[in-house]
C-alpha cells in the first residue's frame, strides 16, 4: 500500500466523530447502523454526520446498505485491517511479522514479506475487451505484489490493442507497460497454461459470461469497475474517468496484497476477496444518506 493511500485513509479518520462512528459500525457488524443513530451517538447534527459518512465512504472505509428509506452504514473491515497492517508494517515491522526487523525481506515497490511467503500466487483479471481495466489491474498487481503475485489479464473478445489512455495513466503513475497486450481467455484455459489461484472479473459483462473451466479451481470474485474505454466526452472528462479507474483498481489491489493469505482458510479468504469487490465503485456519485427531518 503506497504511503499516499495510507495517508488518505488516515486523513479520512482524522476527526473524533468519524472514529466513534467507525467503532460503532465495527461493533454492529454486518447489520450496520443508521445514519441518524450514528449522529446521536457521536453528538453531532444529522447533516454533519452525513458529511463525515461521505468522507469515510469516499475513502472506502465505510459501505452502505439500503433498507426501505434508511441507509445502514457498515464498516469495511477489510480496508480497516489492511490500513492497520500497513501502518504496523511501516512503523513497527517486528510486531507486524512476529520477528526482528532484520528478518524482513524488502521487495521493490516497498512491499515486504517474510520467508514464509515464497510461492507466488497467479492472478487473472478478466474483462470482455481486455484493453483497459484488466490491463491496468495486471500492471498494478505485478508491480505492487512483486515476489508474492504474478498477474495476467485476458478477455472473451480481446481488442486489437491496449487502450492508449490506459497505457498513459500507467506510465504516468510509474507502472511498467512492456509486454501488455490483449489476450483471449482461451490462452489460460488449456493444460499448459499457468494454474491460477485467483480469477477476478473487472467488468460486469465478463462477470455474466460463461467462463472457461480454469485448471486448478481458482478462487473467483467480481471486482467491477466502470469502463473508462466506453466513456464519451471531452478530453478532460475522459482523462478523469481513466484516473478514477486506476484509482479504484489500485485501492482494491492494495488491500488484496495486504491480506494474510497464509493464515486464512478458503472460506474466510473468499469472503474477503468478495468484500473487496463490494467496495464503492464511484464515490463521486454516492447517495446522500437519509437523515431525520
Amino acid at each position: 500500500m503506497k504511503p499516499n493511500l495510507i495517508a488518505d485513509l488516515m486523513a479520512a479518520l482524522a476527526a473524533e466523530p468519524r472514529v466513534r462512528a467507525v467503532q460503532a459500525m465495527v461493533l454492529a457488524g454486518s447489520k450496520g447502523v443508521p445514519a441518524g443513530d450514528l449522529a446521536a451517538l457521536c453528538g453531532v447534527s444529522p447533516s454533519t454526520m452525513s458529511f463525515h459518512l461521505s468522507q469515510l465512504r469516499e475513502a472506502g472505509l465505510v459501505e452502505s446498505r439500503r433498507e426501505g428509506r434508511t441507509l445502514h452504514y457498515i464498516a469495511n473491515l477489510i480496508a480497516l485491517e489492511a490500513l492497520g497492517q500497513n501502518v504496523t508494517r511501516g512503523f513497527c515491522p517486528a510486531i507486524a511479522t512476529g520477528g526482528a526487523p532484520q528478518d524482513i525481506a524488502t521487495l521493490p515497490g516497498g512491499f515486504s514479506m517474510t520467508s514464509n511467503d515464497v510461492t507466488p500466487k497467479n492472478v487473472l483479471f478478466l474483462c470482455t475487451g481486455n484493453s483497459a481495466r484488466s490491463q491496468i489491474a495486471e500492471a498494478i498487481l505485478n508491480h505492487e505484489g512483486q515476489g508474492r503475485f504474478r498477474a495476467y489479464s485476458a478477455g472473451s473478445f480481446p481488442k486489437d490493442a491496449v487502450h492508449p489512455r490506459a497505457l498513459a495513466v500507467l506510465k504516468r503513475d510509474g507502472y511498467p507497460v512492456e509486454g501488455l497486450r490483449p489476450k483471449s481467455w482461451d490462452e489460460f484455459a488449456g493444460p499448459d497454461a499457468p494454474h491460477m489461484d485467483f480469477v477476478f472479473t473487472v467488468c460486469d459483462d465478463a462477470a455474466g459470461e460463461t467462463c472457461p473451466i480454469w485448471p486448478g479451481q481458482p478462487m473467483t470474485a467480481h471486482w467491477g469497475v466502470p469502463d473508462p474505454a466506453a466513456f464519451e466526452g471531452s478530453e478532460a472528462a475522459t482523462a478523469a474517468v481513466f484516473n478514477d479507474a486506476i484509482r479504484m483498481l489500485y485501492n482494491r489491489i492494495a488491500i488484496f496484497v495486504s491480506l494474510p493469505l497464509s493464515s486464512l482458510d478458503r472460506l474466510s479468504l473468499k469472503k474477503r476477496v468478495d468484500a473487496i469487490g463490494a467496495m464503492a465503485r464511484d464515490p463521486a456519485v454516492t447517495t446522500t444518506p437519509d437523515v431525520p427531518a
